[in-house]
């Protein structure tokens, strides 16, 4: 989580507050949802991992919750969180918001 300055990051909650949501990739906006990841396993990896297996947001979307509960460092709350997000997002669209 490098910028051209060179800054680094702990989490990208810290790049978000100082550049803003559109400065972030989108496994960085996902790792903020995830919020911790596990031992061994933070959560930007687990949102790199996500963004492997279905490839976009659109395509997550799509998905029932049981597959991103096989990914391992999601357990339920962060794949509500995950679920929630897209949802809004879908209502966003739908009501040209």
């Amino acid at each position: 989580m490098n910028t051209a300055s060179g800054k680094r990051w702990r989490h990208p909650g810290g790049k978000l507050r100082e550049l803003g949501p559109e400065a972030l990739s989108d496994a960085e906006l996902l790792a903020i949802l995830i919020s911790a990841g596990i031992k061994g396993k933070p959560a930007e990896r687990i949102a790199d991992e996500v963004l492997a297996k279905f490839g976009s947001f659109n395509e997550m979307a799509n998905q029932p919750l049981k597959q991103f509960r096989e990914i391992k460092g999601l357990g339920a709350v962060k794949t509500h969180r995950i679920a929630a997000a897209l949802e809004i997002a879908r209502r966003m669209g739908e009501k040209g918001a």
